[in-house]
């Protein structure tokens, strides 16, 4: 039996408008492995060698995607997940009713977790690249919020950037340490109009360009970047690479696109139409990608792609 659900994000811009709930699959951690239900992927990222994914429910993979099995007690439907290198077995979920749900071991168990944050749905979380205990997260209809106790209190940092002429959502987030934001950390979003970044003291949103970025932020000029991004696109997932901050994977309905100097110039390295990205925290090259088709991995950086799961 198939199950066909409306998958597509939601763009309310009134935070009283909240998304019902949907019900996870049930199934305990452990149980035999499954192969997940054809729906569209929401989100997937690594906990350290294992693979967490979201569709319409939630799934643990041991052994790169050929094998799940299902995660049951998170009780909401899941928009994003977020995991951190020092912190394995923690896992962050955002939820499509608001707030958030947390794992501390690896997903057997979940706690609530976002008290006062706005009730809207979560588009994006991102664990600040060298502070586990700080996340990120943008609001559907909001802005990014900010929490440095792991998630137990939360205070908004910086609204949506204006894009042409209107507020843009945040669709995705990746905490870049670049060492040259004010507290040595970038967030880079990408919106329903493209890329761009605050450095971490979030005072104002840029353009990724060349060159010196903290001169470029405080006289406000902004030089093309060198290879951009295709102008209009949505970012609809974006990744960094832990072990190489300047590395950058980005999906794009144009494809699967990939930066090495931190966002400047971008290279096509893929033509699936990818809803979802994870990049293996202790292998840069080793990037993981959703699709409405399945699950597909590199080991080269993208030159080269390998099926390794059917979603359905």
């Amino acid at each position: 039996m198939q199950i066909k659900t409306d998958t597509r994000l939601s763009r309310r811009t009134l935070l009283g408008g909240v998304a019902a709930g949907i019900g996870l699959l049930g199934g305990l951690f452990g149980l035999r492995a499954e192969t997940p239900r054809r729906s569209e992927p929401r989100a997937i990222a690594f906990d350290g060698a294992a693979l967490i994914l979201a569709d319409q429910a939630l799934w643990r993979s041991e052994d790169g995607g050929s094998n799940w099995v299902a995660l049951a007690g998170v009780g909401k439907a899941v928009t994003a997940l977020a995991t951190h290198p020092a912190r394995p077995g923690r896992i962050h979920a955002g939820l499509e009713t608001g707030g958030l749900s947390v794992s501390e071991d690896g997903g057997q168990t979940w706690s609530a977790h976002g008290a006062g944050l706005p009730a809207a749905p979560v588009a994006a979380i991102a664990v600040a690249a060298a502070a586990p205990d700080t996340l990120y997260v943008s609001l559907l209809g909001d802005g990014i919020w900010r929490s440095e106790d792991a998630g137990a209190t939360w205070a908004l940092v910086m609204d949506r950037p204006y894009l042409s002429d209107a507020e843009r959502e945040v669709l995705t987030l990746a905490s870049v340490d670049l060492a040259t934001g004010m507290g040595g950390i970038w967030i880079y979003a990408g919106t329903d109009l493209g890329l761009t970044r605050v450095p971490d003291c979030f005072c104002r949103w840029q353009d990724v360009q060349a060159g010196d970025a903290m001169d470029a932020l405080a006289s406000g000029a902004a030089p093309a970047p060198e290879a951009p991004l295709p102008a209009g696109e949505a970012v609809v997932a974006l990744v960094s690479a832990p072990q190489s901050p300047g590395m950058l994977y980005a999906a794009l309905a144009s494809g699967l696109w990939k930066s090495t100097d931190a966002g400047v110039a971008w290279v096509r390295v893929g033509a699936a139409d990818a809803r979802a990205l994870a990049v293996n925290p202790a292998d840069p090259n080793h990037v993981v990608a959703a699709t409405r088709d399945g699950v597909s991995f590199s080991r080269d950086g993208g030159t080269t792609w390998s099926a390794v799961a059917a979603i359905g």
